[in-house]
């Protein structure tokens, strides 16, 4: 494993604020070469389901891999009414008869709140001891709105799971991501879909090298 490629991209991707925080990947499988990819961005928010959906499946296009969107499919919807398991089985079993052997599946698993206090206010003695020493010192937590940050953390998933026919449905591999404070989604989707395909061909399971190679079924798990 090449891990200063992965620690390269982790410090290319964390100056913009998106960071690599654990990955798995099935033992039993050494790699993977999926064929038809079937993307779901699991979010409320159309505009960024669309871009983030798009950006991985155009990642995915340019390195062989033929993909498509959930947002594509007219009868798949994750806002109006809850899914059921047969009907999910049913969806599984219609991208199966279309090809797809791979389903990438991303969205946010818990948000996190902090506050980071700013250390320009040191303006007394650090030996101060009595409580209107100590009151002054930190009055500006009321008055003064500047006195501290305050931002979100978003805790991602993706998940790569192989829906192979003939094969038995399992999780290939996952990878959990911070988003730090994004203030607007279109940079942050744009790094989230490069640190997830870095990370995959790291991987090996996605190859850069598969432009004009066909795979069958017995390709795909090695």
């Amino acid at each position: 494993m090449k891990w200063w490629f992965v620690l390269m991209g982790l410090f290319l991707v964390s100056c913009n604020s998106t960071q690599l925080v654990d990955t798995w990947k099935n033992p039993d499988i050494s790699s993977y070469a999926p064929s038809k990819v079937f993307i779901v961005g699991l979010t409320s928010n159309i505009e960024a389901r669309q871009k983030f959906e798009t950006e991985l499946k155009d990642a995915l296009e340019i390195r062989g891999i033929e993909a498509m969107r959930s947002l594509d499919v007219p009868n798949l919807s994750f806002k109006s009414q809850e899914m059921t398991r047969p009907e999910m089985d049913e969806l599984e079993t219609t991208l199966q008869n279309d090809g797809f052997d791979t389903v990438l599946f991303s969205k946010i698993i818990g948000i996190e709140n902090k506050i980071t206090y700013k250390k320009n206010y040191d303006g007394y003695d650090e030996t101060y001891k009595k409580f209107g020493d100590d009151f002054l010192k930190y009055q500006d937590i009321y008055y003064n709105p500047d006195y501290y940050d305050e931002y979100s953390i978003y805790h991602a998933e993706t998940t790569m799971h192989c829906i192979c026919p003939k094969k038995e449905r399992s999780l290939i591999w996952k990878g959990y991501i911070d988003i730090l404070d994004p203030r607007t989604y279109d940079k942050t989707i744009t790094n989230y879909v490069n640190l997830v395909v870095a990370v995959l061909e790291e991987y090996q399971l996605i190859s850069p090298f598969s432009l004009n190679e066909e795979k069958t079924e017995e390709d795909v798990i090695k």
